[in-house]
């Protein structure tokens, strides 16, 4: 991990503790985690909301401005909106994205849960991830939410991430080893 990578993960994961103490101390987790929902679909749908969080151009004034019409337009809570003021503020506004997913991570934590990145050469029907979530689930001793991507080049089988843990069972994976052993016998 870089040392820029670094920084924006610490600084997220303090933010994001804060605010999840604050949730959990005011019993307001459900309305936290509609927040991040919003959030995060804002941060993959617009351009514009992701060139604010990251460009310098923007002043502390003009990013606090706007932070403020979003989170009142989007609805947010008050311990969000205030936490994005205050990182408008500190000019902190690019760790966002890490805020978000740290604080996915922290609630999921706290509910027993864990989500596995699954990566696989086709869509995954409702049954197949069903039942991967079942076996990861018989696995981990966790309820699994699965985070499921497609990438064709896999051409078959599944790339699973869960924690630090990875499973590669993808046809690339075993014809690159494949290829690799025949280069150790020629």
């Amino acid at each position: 991990m870089s040392e820029t990578a670094s920084i924006s993960t610490s600084i997220a994961a303090r933010y994001a503790t804060a605010v999840y103490e604050i949730a959990k101390d005011g019993k307001a987790i459900p309305a936290l985690e509609n927040d991040l929902d919003m959030l995060q679909a804002a941060l993959a749908d617009s351009e514009d909301f992701r060139a604010l969080i990251h460009s310098p151009v923007y002043t502390r004034d003009e990013q606090g401005a706007a932070i403020k019409a979003l989170a009142e337009k989007m609805d947010l809570s008050g311990t969000v909106s205030n936490t994005l003021a205050l990182m408008a503020q500190n000019r902190r506004l690019f760790v966002l994205p890490q805020f978000v997913s740290t604080l996915r991570e922290v609630i999921a934590a706290e509910k027993g849960e864990v989500t596995a990145d699954v990566t696989s050469a086709k869509a995954l029907t409702k049954t197949q991830a069903d039942k991967l979530a079942k076996t990861l689930k018989a696995s981990t001793g966790k309820t699994v939410t699965l985070n499921a991507t497609v990438d064709e080049s896999l051409i078959g089988g599944l790339v699973v991430k869960v924690g630090s843990r990875m499973i590669d069972t993808s046809i690339r994976s075993k014809l690159n080893s494949l290829q690799n052993v025949m280069k150790e016998v020629g």
